[in-house]
């Protein structure tokens, strides 16, 4: 059944890594536990949702569906009775709240159908509402020249400085951390515990993910995790330090880590993240803040592609 599960998450359009098993397990490592719903149509599933349960003072406290649920937003009543589902299912674990957050585009129709099912929405995501997707379909000049010019010259500057990527494992997650952690002390933001990258390396990496480390003459100086959950690469975790910054590790790190999901079928690349503002404030601001997303902001628009705007958290009791 777990099989059958990925493999409905990873082919549909709706689904997410964070709805995969494997991002259950993760999970389930720091005090969450799991649980599934779903609809079936002549044997086959065609909707569902992963709960993610969070207990504290032994009462279940949260049940939340990450990145999901993965259903065809576009049918009304798959999506209706999918909910009901997932409601009663909650309610069945006593959980108190219940949380969605779909990968489905922000639109006023979705979110007028949501209300009228008895959700409303939440005003901070636990996921990042808005990203960029970049297109991988093209061929690697391509996409390339869709970049904006610095961001193109800077990978190619980074080659030509030496900087060399590598696939990393599990004895390179120590080099992982201290990027995590020197990056998180010098741009003031918080990261998971070093326990939390060293079961996720050890749940996806390689069949599903890999670790990618920056060299400058043998020294690791940047490093990235990137995911792939069916046609989807996911740019989750990156970090570098302060040495041989402007030999732009970074950029060519990006890069790689397109190319890599790019050998392994994937269509689009999910840079996972920017301030969710729209395109207008966007253009006006991120050249003088700093603070939160828009710090990533003008590097990950630097390697083009379209932003997005998914649906955000929603919430429902599940007792009324």
């Amino acid at each position: 059944m777990m099989e059958d599960w990925d493999a409905f998450t990873a082919a549909h359009p709706f689904g997410s890594l964070l709805q995969s098993s494997k991002w259950a397990a993760l999970k389930a490592s720091f005090g969450w536990h799991a649980d599934r719903v779903h609809l079936e149509e002549s044997g086959q599933l065609v909707a569902g949702a992963q709960l993610l349960f969070k207990a504290k003072w032994h009462f279940l406290r949260l049940a939340y569906v990450p990145r999901g649920p993965v259903v065809d937003w576009s049918d009304a009543a798959a999506v209706e009775a999918l909910l009901e589902r997932v409601v009663r299912r909650a309610r069945r674990r006593r959980a108190l709240r219940l949380w969605i957050e779909p990968r489905a585009e922000d639109s006023a129709e979705l979110r007028a159908r949501l209300r009228q099912l008895g959700w409303r929405e939440r005003p901070k995501p636990v996921q990042p509402p808005r990203t960029i997707l970049v297109d991988l379909t093209p061929s690697e000049e391509e996409i390339l020249a869709r970049m904006k010019q610095k961001t193109r010259y800077n990978v190619r500057l980074a080659r030509r400085k030496g900087v060399i990527v590598r696939t990393g494992g599990m004895d390179d997650v120590p080099h992982f951390i201290r990027l995590m952690e020197e990056t998180a002390q010098r741009d003031g933001f918080a990261i998971r515990p070093a326990a939390y990258y060293r079961r996720f390396v050890a749940l996806f990496v390689p069949h599903d993910a890999a670790l990618l480390l920056a060299e400058v003459e043998g020294e690791v100086v940047a490093a990235l995790i990137v995911a792939a959950w069916g046609r989807t690469a996911y740019y989750l975790y990156g970090a570098s330090g302060a040495r041989h910054r402007n030999r732009m590790p970074n950029y060519l790190l990006q890069w790689e880590a397109m190319r890599w999901a790019r050998r392994r079928g994937c269509t689009q690349y999910d840079l996972w993240g920017i301030p969710d503002a729209d395109e207008r404030e966007l253009e006006a601001s991120f050249r003088h803040r700093s603070d939160g997303l828009w710090g990533v902001y003008r590097f990950k628009r630097g390697f083009g592609g379209r932003v997005v705007r998914y649906l955000g958290l929603w919430e429902r009791s599940p007792w009324r």
